[in-house]
């Protein structure tokens, strides 16, 4: 297990500036952004059409000693407004195609969201059976837009070496354990998850025992923590729609590792992940709005360093 770093927090940034920096934290393993919502600020698409950038950027990584754990695309390619789509999935496609050029194992995505219909403006996130037209509305979505297009995307990467983890990201198709697994089964072993604790808390699933439920299908975890606010809990619960930065009346924020849950807790997660045989990367992810990136950065370095289990188990005396 080791700690890295995604890196659109230092976006402000050049690459080199970035692995320098990292060094100082003790963190050699980075997960870049190619575009949609993460932005492409350290990883540029273009390389796969030029082979003399993509052998610079692969010489850049090896004389700064990094690696990649994940090339990032979050989008959402099942959006109703069908240029959009076109424009992420594009983007999906070629995050596919570098990182097999790169040796990068796995691409993290969002699901996606459809509408209610082939005529909608906007993605209509399900969250209730009733009235009855909601679950109507779901069984469109998954029979007719999500599962055409995931089993098509998964077998795209599986024939280019590559496994896509999708963020179980609340307004997306899938956003639980439950809904995870259920496109698994649908698209294969291809899909799994990048396992975010951040989103399980604030939706009342406990993310250790999630563990226990996902699995091998967890190919890429986040290091990213919240807090819940008990006392605003009550008024809103936690579909609380107020922004991110009005902190104080909101039922829950994100918080950098330690902050939302103690050294305690993250042991017991980075431990359960062991145990379920992920040994990979916890990457920091920042979006605590009550710290600067430096801080959040710097903070959640420290604490994931000084507990994350660095080095191969060995045999038991008695084996």
């Amino acid at each position: 297990m080791k700690v890295g770093v995604f890196t659109p927090l230092l976006s402000q940034l050049s690459i080199d500036d970035v692995f320098q920096k990292l060094k100082g934290y003790n963190i050699g393993t980075v997960e870049l952004g190619t575009g949609n919502y993460p932005g492409g600020a350290h990883c540029d698409l273009s390389m796969l059409e030029n082979k003399t950038a993509l052998k610079d950027f692969k010489a850049k990584l090896s004389d700064h000693g990094f690696s990649i754990s994940a090339l990032s695309c979050h989008g959402n390619p099942l959006h109703p407004d069908k240029d959009r789509a076109k424009r992420d999935s594009e983007v999906s496609k070629k995050t596919i195609r570098l990182a097999e050029k790169l040796g990068v194992p796995t691409v993290i995505d969002f699901s996606g969201c459809p509408g209610d219909s082939l005529t909608a403006k906007y993605p209509n996130w399900v969250t209730c059976p009733w009235p009855p037209e909601y679950l109507e509305v779901l069984a469109w979505q998954w029979d007719k837009v999500v599962t055409p297009y995931w089993t098509k995307q998964a077998k795209f990467a599986e024939d280019h070496g590559v496994k896509i983890a999708i963020e179980m990201h609340p307004g997306f198709v899938v956003y639980s354990p439950e809904t995870m697994l259920r496109l698994r089964s649908i698209a294969g072993k291809s899909i799994g998850c990048n396992y975010d604790p951040s989103h399980m808390f604030w939706q009342g699933i406990d993310p250790i025992a999630a563990i226990r439920v996902l699995g091998d299908s967890i190919f890429h975890v986040h290091a990213k923590d919240t807090q819940i606010y008990d006392r605003n809990l009550p008024l809103t619960g936690v579909l609380d729609t107020k922004s991110y930065m009005d902190e104080k009346n909101r039922a829950w924020i994100f918080r950098t590792c330690g902050y939302g849950h103690g050294e305690e807790w993250w042991k017991e997660f980075i431990s359960t992940l062991r145990m379920f045989g992920y040994d990979y990367v916890l990457s920091i992810e920042h979006e605590d709005s009550l710290m600067s990136p430096e801080e959040g950065l710097s903070k959640a370095a420290g604490f994931l360093n000084s507990i994350v289990i660095k080095e191969q188990p060995g045999a038991a005396w008695w084996v």
